[in-house]
């Protein structure tokens, strides 16, 4: 079991009968510890498995990773080599809820807010931004989207959404406005976030001349995949506060490096990770995976990739 971060893997299943070996702490190079290992479960993609760690790993026969996709991990590597891999269910929710929490974290400025009320700082130092009658962009409408834009709508927003095959007859049913692009929908939007799936089209989507399409009081929001806005154009604009700020869950790197300049910038609201990170869904992935391994000894896998 690898990248068990919180030390719950074992509490939220029945893993009697399996000698089961848990790594809390993120391994760089996994193969030395994974040698004499028959089954690997992994967290989404914390750990990627690429063609090489595959052939660095014989006794391997099933990987197992949280939900049903896994872009980190290589397919055709792990079926060359004999590899069978499964999934787990993942729930729609738990994204959509932490999405709203860096949305109003942000609009709200709670970080500073609460750090001044337990520091003894100055009572009330900021003015919020208003949720009501502005305009919510989303980069992607899928279920996620969906949820993201419906709470957006409870709170009297108005919402845009766009990606590259989207429709006015899909957006229109759900009270959203079909932008005509991605430019389009940033320069509208007074809270940009983005819920789209990491592919060769979507990667670096958000460019520099995306990002300056947003305006000077504008926030992004990526609970999506880090790899989708341009890493370089996103640090300039933050650190030039050409836009309000950003709320970000996803990185590049993971856990992302103690000397990463996004540590230090003070209008970036950032969680590690976390938006699948909650019981409901650990219990699923967990039950799950035991299942999986029972079906595989069984002769019989389940949920295959």
């Amino acid at each position: 079991m690898l990248d068990d971060y919180q030390g719950v893997a074992l509490a939220n299943a029945d893993w009697s009968g399996l000698d089961v070996t848990v790594q809390r702490d993120h391994l760089s190079d996994p193969a030395a510890e994974l040698a004499e290992a028959e089954c690997v479960v992994i967290m989404r993609e914390r750990t990627p498995f690429d063609a090489a760690l595959f052939a660095r790993l014989p006794r391997l026969k099933l990987l197992i990773t949280s939900g049903m996709r896994n872009a980190a991990i290589d397919l055709d590597a792990a079926r060359s080599r004999g590899v069978t891999v499964c999934g787990t269910g993942s729930a729609k929710t738990p994204p959509t809820e932490l999405t709203w929490a860096l949305i109003l974290g942000l609009a709200r400025n709670l970080v500073v807010e609460n750090a001044a009320f337990h520091e003894g700082g100055r009572w009330q130092s900021t003015v919020g931004a208003d949720l009501a009658g502005r305009t919510l962009g989303l980069l992607g409408f899928g279920h996620l989207g969906r949820a993201v834009a419906r709470v957006g709508r409870a709170f009297g927003m108005d919402v845009v959404a766009w990606s590259q095959n989207l429709t006015a007859d899909r957006v229109e049913p759900e009270g959203v406005r079909l932008a005509s692009g991605l430019h389009d929908l940033l320069a509208q939007s007074d809270f940009a976030s983005i819920h789209l799936v990491l592919s060769d089209r979507t990667r670096s989507l958000v460019d520099a001349a995306a990002l300056a399409c947003l305006k000077p009081s504008a926030f992004l929001v990526n609970t999506s995949r880090a790899a989708i806005v341009d890493p370089v154009a996103l640090l300039e604009v933050l650190r030039e506060k050409r836009i309000a700020g950003a709320g970000l869950d996803v990185f590049e790197v993971e856990p992302l490096p103690l000397t990463d300049e996004l540590r230090t910038l003070p209008n970036v609201l950032a969680t590690p990770h976390l938006g699948y990170v909650t019981e409901a869904n650990y219990r699923t992935y967990f039950t799950e995976a035991v299942e999986n391994i029972h079906a595989f000894r069984a002769g019989e896998p389940i949920r295959e990739l």
